[in-house]
């Protein structure tokens, strides 16, 4: 990768931006460790989710499994309670089977060599190289979409930058500009530089610690790197549920196979729910008299909730059915509805709780 930046203009953008992180890092909670379990759960916790969302989450986590053997034991059904709200629940489960394979194949400790760290679930090549340059200074480049933004304006590097060939290229230009003695604070300080200052929109230039070594300021294209990417259609999804109530107000929850039980429950404990085109209350109805034997299900309709998944603009139809027995089937269970929060569920089934319970 040939770059604009010589040796000596190396050297000086490298004590530059770590002079400014050492300075200037915000006081986050798993920052001031070099503990490689903290650093792993942050890892995982910050994958597409926002700090300010995590923050309360991964402080309840550490206090709950304070150790990788504690995470390791426990089991899975408690792992995704503490998860429960933070959405991509796939990272919850290859967190526990992960923590599994380090306490039984690495004596609880996580791995050091890049390739056993690869070989743990849910560990990718950006996880990898954060946790082992954090927690063990191991001289890894790190690449995320704030590091190919801030690599990409500092080179003036144009057009999509999730492209193969571009993403390559800030591969190259991320391992050329390791400071390769300080991995963990180097790769910490450009991820912080993205988040902080050279932000996708309206960067913060006159900050900069290295706005001197940026390209793209130089050329007055800030805001035209990197290039917009093009965003998938917006789908619009109408999911309609039954909360079925017995005279003591418990009610039913199914893990569904359905088609949207990944995208929305996450294939976790669940209401009853179906997607829907126009008429959902006759469409539930027919559900329940095909799947669950119940004909002429007697259904109220409750107000209606948003709920968004990436793409996905949902529609949260609750309808309250007051049952005399609740059904017995298979992959079910029964628990009062105010209990709910003690069981492992997604956001969209606590919205649909929460507008029975509204109900009375």
């Amino acid at each position: 990768m040939k770059t604009h930046l010589g040796d000596r203009a190396l050297r000086k953008f490298q004590k530059q931006l770590l002079a400014w992180f050492r300075a200037h890092q915000r006081d986050l909670p798993w920052r001031g460790s070099r503990d490689p379990y903290r650093i792993w759960v942050a890892e995982i916790m910050l994958q597409q989710t926002r700090i300010a969302a995590v923050t309360p989450y991964y402080d309840r986590f550490l206090k709950h499994f304070p150790t990788v053997e504690s995470l390791a034991a426990a089991p899975q059904q408690e792992v995704l309670k503490l998860w429960s709200g933070l959405g991509y629940y796939s990272r919850a489960r290859n967190l526990h089977l992960a923590a599994k394979k380090i306490v039984t194949n690495h004596a609880g400790k996580f791995p050091q060599e890049l390739d056993g760290a690869l070989e743990l679930p849910g560990i990718g090549a950006y996880t990898a190289a954060a946790v082992l340059s954090i927690a063990y200074d191991a001289p890894f480049a790190v690449l995320d979409g704030n590091v190919a933004r801030v690599l990409a304006r500092i080179h003036a590097i144009r057009g999509d930058l999730r492209a193969p060939r571009i993403w390559r290229t800030l591969t190259e230009t991320a391992n050329h500009l390791l400071a390769r003695k300080s991995a963990s604070d180097w790769n910490q300080a450009l991820m912080e530089l993205g988040e902080v200052i050279c932000t996708p929109k309206s960067p913060r230039c006159p900050f900069c610690p290295v706005v001197q070594s940026c390209q793209a300021y130089a050329e007055g294209v800030t805001n035209e790197i990197p290039a917009p990417r093009r965003k998938r259609a917006p789908e619009s999804v109408i999911i309609a549920a039954a909360i079925l109530l017995d005279p003591q107000r418990r009610t039913l929850l199914v893990k569904d196979p359905g088609a949207h039980d990944d995208v929305l429950f996450s294939r976790m404990w669940q209401f009853p729910a179906i997607q829907v085109n126009r008429n959902a209350k006759s469409e539930l109805q027919k559900y329940f008299a095909e799947i669950f034997d119940i004909p002429k299900l007697e259904i109220e309709a409750l107000p209606s909730a948003r709920h968004g998944v990436t793409f996905r603009n949902i529609t949260l139809l609750p309808f309250l059915a007051r049952i005399a027995k609740l059904p017995k089937i298979p992959r079910a269970r029964m628990i009062p509805l105010k209990n709910l929060d003690d069981i492992a569920i997604s956001s969209a089934t606590r919205k649909l709780a929460a507008a029975a319970t509204a109900a009375g």
